[in-house]
């Protein structure tokens, strides 16, 4: 199939997407340059086409997503890249997607930030029948990304994500809550979240944060404009990659992301949730986007054991232990300790309200609460401690941007 891709309005490349599998199978003449995606370069006016297909490729549903591959034998379709293509690649996170040749289409008439979008993919994919009439696949649950079992939803004229959890604990939704209040105690931005309930099972809602203007440009893109030394840390490449760029005040993002995640005991940051904001017709840069998805903490897949000896947590996405990770943060002055002297009553809200009690029990809340208490301490005492440095080593680094797999935890 013959397309043009499109930036918003804005015409980009030539290609060419083969029939069967959705992949990218030629690059064509090049209009805007400029307007790729991040870190796909262009050369004596031919696109890095492997580059194209990867970014392409992040634009699908993983492969890994829970009861994914139930969806796709209802939707009688062979791969998420095939989904990709049968809604023109559109999406709520950004502007790109694919014109047919010949088709007409504009972005006006079907972008999904300003029209409405079907539900019948996102039924399919929370498990229910496929309809008995034609399916209307334009929808941009086709492009969510992630491992975890979530849909776009209108409500109330806004768009929002709903997103599940993994068994056994189905905590996601609830450690986004508890995240976000923890983050207004500090002063950093945040999304927020609320949880909301379905055949007796927890989900976090939220707000698209993307407009019709601007878009969210993942830092596994931001780590693509230049090529990383062996010989630098990947936070230091990070941090070189957004001054290339000019993303102003990325030190002081990442101390605060940093900051949260070791509170919190995050295991997924990965490159693909976090990132920076851009407009989408002028490529200025607006600055560092909300932090959002931090439901992978606070021991969600773990026994009240393992929650108070910490000893099976991992770290995202710059070092392989929150410890380690901690000592990248350059100044702690803006952490106000008085605002999280009540994080246990916070916890305890959360996760006593009605409907909890099939999931939480007082056993576990308490480890939760003495885990965050304890490295709230820790935090304080690091924070007297430390001396700043801007020399970083890869000791301890983390390799590649492998995001938490689920497969074993499928949802009921």
């Amino acid at each position: 199939m013959k397309c043009t891709l499109m930036h918003k309005r804005i015409a980009v490349a030539e290609i060419e997407l083969d029939d069967a599998t959705g992949f990218i199978q030629k690059t064509g003449m090049v209009y805007a340059p400029e307007h790729f995606p991040v870190g796909i370069t262009v050369k004596k006016g031919v696109a890095d086409r492997a580059a194209l297909n990867e970014w392409w490729t992040d634009r699908s549903i993983p492969a890994s997503r829970s009861g994914i591959r139930e969806a796709l034998e209802t939707l009688e379709i062979a791969s998420t890249k095939m989904l990709l293509v049968r809604c023109y690649g559109l999406s709520m996170s950004d502007q790109y997607w694919i014109c047919p040749e010949g088709s007409g289409l504009t972005w006006d008439a079907f972008n999904f930030f300003d029209n409405d979008f079907s539900d019948d993919i996102g039924d399919v994919l929370f498990g229910a029948n496929k309809k008995a009439d034609v399916l209307d696949f334009s929808s941009p649950d086709n492009t969510s990304d992630g491992n975890l079992k979530k849909r776009w939803k209108i409500m109330d004229g806004k768009r929002k994500l709903v997103k599940g959890g993994s068994n056994p604990f189905r905590q996601q939704p609830f450690n986004e809550v508890i995240a976000v209040g923890i983050m207004e105690r500090l002063g950093i931005p945040y999304v927020p979240y609320e949880v909301t309930w379905n055949r007796g099972a927890p989900y976090s809602v939220c707000e698209d944060f993307i407009t019709r203007d601007t878009e969210l440009v993942p830092a596994w893109r931001i780590l693509k404009t230049q090529k990383k030394s062996n010989s630098v840390s990947v936070y230091q490449h990070f941090v070189n990659c957004c001054g290339g760029l000019g993303i102003q005040d990325a030190i002081s993002f990442l101390d605060r992301m940093i900051v949260l995640d070791y509170i919190i005991a995050n295991e997924d940051r990965h490159f693909n949730n976090f990132g920076a904001l851009r407009e989408a017709e002028t490529l200025q840069w607006i600055g560092f986007a909300p932090i959002y998805d931090s439901g992978s903490s606070l021991g969600y897949d773990k026994t009240p054991m393992q929650i108070r000896s910490e000893k099976d947590i991992v770290c995202k996405p710059f070092k392989n232990h929150h410890a380690e990770q901690l000592k990248l943060v350059t100044d702690f002055s803006w952490i106000n300790f008085e605002r999280l002297e009540d994080v246990d009553r916070l916890i305890e809200s959360v996760l006593t309200a009605e409907g909890t009690e099939d999931y939480m029990d007082e056993v576990r809340i308490r480890a939760i609460t003495e885990s965050v208490r304890r490295r709230i301490e820790n935090l304080f005492q690091f924070a007297m401690s430390h001396t700043p440095t801007r020399e970083y080593t890869t000791e301890d680094d983390v390799e590649g941007n492998i995001a938490a797999d689920y497969a074993s935890k499928v949802e009921l």
